[in-house]
C-alpha cells in the first residue's frame, strides 16, 4: 500500500425527511444567500423544491433558483450560473439532484469567484486557489459528487468532456440523502446509477498496488451488494432499504475510500467521456459499454486483478477452468448483469449508427496525451482496439 492523505468532510445526512434540514445545514455554515441549482423541474413537480425553499426561508436564509442543467453538463450552463451567480451576490451554492447539477455547481463555485474563464481550471491552464462553498441535496444515486471533490463539464464547442479534481475546494460541506427522493425514478437511470457507481470502484480496483488487500474487499463486498441489490430494484423499484444501500454506495463508490493507498487508472471513464461527448449518450449507458470491452482488451496483459474479480465479484466457480476462463466467464457474467438490468453493451446499438473511431481517439489524445490508465497503460492505438471491441 502506498503513502495516501484522505479527507472527507462531508458531512452526510441521511434518511427519511432529511431534507428538512438544509435551512440549519446551510445557516450553521455562514451562508446568507444561496443559488439553488437544479436540473429538471421534477423537483418542483413532486414538492422537493418547495420543501427545501421553505427550509431555507425558516432559517433566514435568502435564495435564488437556477434550473435546467440537462445531463451531461455544459460549459454554457456554467456561463449562465456564474452570470446568476455574481449578479445576485450569493455566497453559497446548494445543489439539488444527482451528479449534472452537483458538477455544474462545482463549476460555478470555481468561476464564480475567477476573474478569468472558469475552463482555463478543466483545460489544464490554471489551478484554482477559492471556490464558493456549496452543499447538495441528492435525488439520484450514481456520480458520487455529492462526497468527492470531482466535476466533469462537456464543452459543446470543443467537443471535450473534462473532469477535474480538487477535493480540498469542491468537496460539499454537507450531503442530505433520503432514499425516499429516488423512489419514482425511472428504471433506465436507477439503472445508469449503478453502472457508474460500480465504474467508481472499478477505476481504483483495477491497479497494479499490492498490499491493499482491506480496500480490495470492502470494494468488492460493495460491488457485490450494489449488483444484488440492482437486482431486487428490477423486480420492487420501491424497496427503501435496497434504495439506500445503493444510494449509499453511490458515494463510498467515489469519495476516495476505495482508493486510498492506490494508484487508480480512470482510463474506462476517459474513453467513455468520448462517447457520450460527441454522441450525447448517458453516461451509466456509455459505460455499459465501454467496461466489458476494457476488461477484455486488458485481461491478455495484465490478468491478475480480473481473475480475481471474475471469483470474488462475479462468484464464478475456478474450479477445473484456466485463468483464461475464468476471466472471461467472469466478463460474461458482468455482460450478463448489464442486459438484466436492460441496457446494451453495444457501442454501435447504443449511439444507433457507426462511430467515427479515429475523431473519438484524435479528441481523446488531445485532451489526455499519448497515453491512458494505469493498470495497462493505453497507447491510442490500444483505445481503437477498445473502440472495437465495443462494437
Amino acid at each position: 500500500m502506498n503513502n495516501f492523505t484522505f479527507c472527507s468532510p462531508t458531512e452526510f445526512i441521511f434518511g427519511r425527511d432529511t431534507e428538512k434540514h438544509v435551512g440549519t445545514a446551510v445557516a450553521s455554515r455562514g451562508a446568507t444567500k444561496v443559488m439553488i441549482v437544479y436540473g429538471s423541474e421534477r423537483i418542483r413537480t413532486n414538492g422537493l423544491l418547495g420543501r427545501v425553499e421553505d427550509a431555507l426561508a425558516q432559517a433566514g436564509v435568502q435564495f435564488v433558483e437556477y434550473g435546467g442543467i440537462q445531463p451531461n453538463p455544459t460549459a454554457e450552463s456554467v456561463y449562465k450560473g456564474i452570470a446568476v451567480a455574481l449578479e445576485n451576490d450569493v455566497n453559497f451554492l446548494l445543489a439539488i439532484g444527482g451528479g449534472s447539477p452537483i458538477d455544474a455547481a462545482k463549476a460555478i463555485a470555481l468561476g464564480a469567484v475567477y476573474p478569468g474563464d472558469f475552463w482555463d481550471f478543466y483545460g489544464g491552464h490554471e489551478t484554482p486557489r477559492f471556490a464558493l462553498p456549496l452543499g447538495v441535496v441528492l435525488t439520484i444515486p450514481a456520480a458520487g459528487s455529492e462526497g468527492s471533490g470531482n466535476s466533469v463539464i462537456t464543452n459543446e464547442e470543443t467537443h471535450q468532456k473534462i473532469s477535474v479534481r480538487y477535493p480540498g475546494l469542491l468537496r460539499p460541506r454537507f450531503a442530505i440523502m433520503n432514499p425516499e427522493m429516488t423512489l419514482s425514478l425511472p428504471w433506465e437511470q436507477t439503472a445508469y446509477g449503478i453502472v457508474d457507481m460500480m465504474a467508481h470502484i472499478y477505476e481504483r480496483y483495477f491497479s497494479n498496488t499490492t498490499g491493499t488487500e482491506l480496500v480490495d474487499a470492502y470494494s468488492e463486498a460493495i460491488m457485490r451488494d450494489v449488483m444484488d441489490r440492482a437486482l431486487t430494484l428490477r423486480i420492487n423499484p420501491e424497496d427503501y432499504d435496497a434504495r439506500a444501500d445503493v444510494m449509499w454506495a453511490g458515494t463510498l463508490a467515489h469519495n476516495g475510500l476505495c482508493g486510498v493507498g492506490k494508484v487508480e487508472d480512470w482510463a474506462s471513464h476517459r474513453l467513455e467521456h468520448e462517447v457520450s461527448a460527441f454522441y450525447h449518450v448517458a453516461h451509466g449507458a456509455g459505460l455499459a459499454v465501454i467496461i466489458p470491452a476494457w476488461m477484455k482488451f486488458c485481461a491478455k496483459r495484465n490478468p491478475d486483478k480480473l481473475w480475481r474479480f471474475a471469483i470474488n465479484v462475479m462468484s464464478v466457480d475456478p474450479a477445473g477452468k484456466t485463468t483464461e476462463e475464468i476471466i472471461e466467464e467472469g466478463i460474461a457474467e458482468l455482460t450478463h448483469f448489464y442486459h438484466d438490468m436492460g441496457l446494451t453493451t453495444s457501442l454501435k446499438e447504443l449511439i444507433g449508427c457507426e462511430p467515427d473511431i479515429e475523431k473519438m481517439v484524435a479528441s481523446l489524445e488531445r485532451n489526455m496525451g499519448p497515453t491512458l490508465g494505469s493498470y495497462v497503460p493505453l497507447s491510442m492505438d490500444d483505445c481503437k482496439e477498445i473502440y472495437k471491441l465495443a462494437l
